[in-house]
């Protein structure tokens, strides 16, 4: 089998933390023959540690594109530079990996949503929550009906203090938001994800700058000081979501708030036959999340967790991270003309929903769909 020639663009933060290792994870099935930055070092680095020899560098993504054996590329900008590099992209007639949201706003979403129609080619985002072995098994237990009717839900994404100080998540005019946009994104997906539910009646948000300005705020933060003089985003938001069939979701989002416990790309589920929660975050520690369901069982309320005896390190399944199994299965989709796990259709659902609360708070009221 010939292997799929990936290029990248964008070569920061998420693209040397995720990406690019899950790619050469399967080198069996891809190889990364260009690399596209702003910042041509970066490119020129990231050519080096990951690339193939003779990898191609380039400072403007339009070169990149112009290469027709490229058949993939992996989309790894700040949020307001996905829509226009996705739909050149597939202009060009590539497939296309977005990473996380798909969107900075509702009207990009369509457009990269078109794009993606009329090029005929695979489309993904970047949810590799997904791949974990705990929403896994939730989510063949919503599948096989354990939970019953799932009629309401919470999608957790909080942080005690967690901004991020690098690159340019302060930065409104890049990311579109803070962390509503950045991490509320992977907690609504979980939940919406768990519920096969995407008929939304309405939104209803609230979005706060309490701490961002506050000097005595930066106190404790995970990463370091951040600087309130560049903060432009909110600290925290907060939607209620309501669907067609009357089900309601609540979204609370956060990077830096009062508040004891984080947890975050997390969900709590309420359904008919039983309940179940996702418990994880910086309160338990990175990667570490708990699957607990709750239900009536002998006559009494029992609760179930998931054992960590479930994982045998030199087994195949469980060896592999999630970020290599979201790689592994996005190539495999396009390989075998299958069907990527993370639908473009999903996703889009997602970012009209965080839009949404933006809108909603900004205009004080709701907004219906």
């Amino acid at each position: 089998m010939e292997k799929l020639k990936v290029g990248i663009i964008g070569c920061g933060g998420i693209a040397n933390s995720k990406h690019m290792p899950a790619l050469k994870s399967q080198n069996d099935k891809c190889e990364m023959v260009a690399f596209c930055d702003i910042i041509p070092e970066r490119a020129q680095k990231a050519a080096a540690k990951y690339g193939i020899d003779g990898a191609k560098v380039y400072e403007d993504y339009h070169e990149l594109l112009k290469d027709s054996s490229i058949d993939v590329v992996h989309v790894l900008t700040p949020n307001v530079a996905h829509c226009p590099i996705t739909i050149a992209a597939f202009e060009a007639g590539k497939h296309v990996m977005c990473e996380k949201p798909m969107a900075a706003t509702t009207e990009d979403a369509k457009l990269m949503m078109d794009a993606w129609k009329k090029s005929g080619k695979k489309f993904t985002i970047g949810y590799q929550n997904r791949f974990r072995r705990d929403t896994q098994t939730l989510y063949k237990a919503c599948r096989e009906g354990a939970l019953g009717d799932i009629y309401f839900a919470k999608a957790h994404a909080i942080r005690r203090r967690a901004v991020p100080t690098w690159g340019v998540f302060p930065d409104k005019s890049k990311q579109g938001g803070g962390p509503l946009i950045d991490i509320g994104t992977h907690a609504l997906d979980i939940t919406l994800w768990m519920m096969d539910n995407y008929e939304v009646e309405s939104v209803t948000g609230s979005v706060f700058e309490k701490l961002g300005h506050l000097p005595e705020a930066t106190v404790g933060n995970m990463f370091g000081p951040w600087d309130p003089e560049k903060y432009e985003v909110e600290d925290s938001a907060f939607g209620f979501i309501k669907m067609k069939n009357g089900a309601t979701i609540f979204l609370e989002s956060a990077w830096a708030i009062n508040m004891k416990e984080s947890r975050e790309a997390a969900t709590t589920l309420c359904g008919t036959k039983a309940g179940a929660e996702i418990i994880g975050g910086l309160s338990k520690g990175p990667g570490e999340y708990d699957l607990v369901i709750n239900k009536t069982d002998y006559g009494q309320l029992t609760e179930e967790s998931l054992s960590s005896a479930g994982s045998i390190a030199y087994f195949h399944a469980s060896s592999e991270s999630p970020k290599d199994l979201e790689c592994k299965q996005w190539l495999e989709a396009i390989i075998n003309d299958g069907e990527p796990l993370v639908k473009p259709e999903q996703a889009f659902t997602v970012t009209k929903i965080l839009d949404s609360i933006y809108q909603s708070a900004a205009q004080g009221k709701e907004i219906k769909f």
